[in-house]
């Protein structure tokens, strides 16, 4: 198992975000979690990440218990996270937001080859390289923050509601960049997404929230032809 939570507790003063969740991820694969905006998502990546402090529970990777871990060494044992909305440094170039990417990391990594890698895999950054990111459209913004977090070669990746504020054809163009780094690097995924059928489509499996507990779970499939599911998020 690379990941597992169990009983995991997540609270904001009074309010209570998450409650007693429990899932995992096996190494190799993607999952969705999915729910209605305050379900607790976010809070879920949050609390994975160490960026908000875990109530009650525990949270195991690679088979090590990191509940306590400051956030940078949970990014440093493997573990990097895509926020809502890209959130890049505006003010930075794309190539700096890039070697932002690999802080503390830059003997243990062959940086050129990751560099060539995300060329790549995402062509308008290379055109893009010496623009800072605040000229950059929402679309390539948000595969700057990718690609961000996919250099320093992560052993899992969090990705935070990739789809909110783009257009159509390019949340179609992001999910099929998850799907490839997935199928054909072997990357493991936690997505966090409203847009359920995107993101089921491309998973192995899914958790649906709801008010912070866990409603249901099954394969990617599955939960696509779930009545429940449909009639609840898919508008069927």
């Amino acid at each position: 198992m690379l990941l597992e939570t169990k009983n995991l507790h997540i609270s904001y003063g009074d309010i209570q975000a998450v409650c007693g969740v429990n899932f995992s991820l096996e190494e190799g694969e993607l999952v969705s979690i999915i729910g209605a905006n305050g379900a607790g998502k976010t809070s879920i990546l949050n609390g994975i990440m160490g960026i908000v402090p875990i109530k009650e529970g525990s949270i195991e990777f690679n088979n090590n218990d990191i509940t306590s871990l400051a956030t940078y060494h949970r990014a440093r044992v493997g573990i990097r996270m895509v926020p809502e909305r890209s959130r890049v440094f505006p003010r930075l170039t794309v190539h700096e937001n890039l070697m932002i990417g690999i802080y503390g990391l830059r003997k243990t990594l062959n940086v050129d080859d990751r560099i060539s890698w995300l060329h790549e895999l995402f062509p308008i950054l290379r055109a893009r390289n010496n623009q800072r990111a605040n000229t950059l459209s929402g679309g390539e913004q948000q595969q700057l923050a990718i690609a961000r977090a996919l250099i320093s070669d992560p052993k899992l990746l969090l990705v935070d509601e990739v789809s909110v504020g783009l257009m159509p054809i390019l949340v179609h163009l992001v999910f099929d960049v998850l799907k490839q780094l997935n199928q054909e690097h072997g990357l493991t995924i936690l997505l966090v997404e409203q847009n359920a059928m995107a993101s089921l489509e491309i998973s192995h499996r899914g958790y649906v929230l709801e008010t912070g507990t866990c409603a249901d779970e099954g394969e990617g499939k599955a939960l696509l032809e779930d009545s429940r599911v449909k009639q609840a998020y898919l508008g069927n």
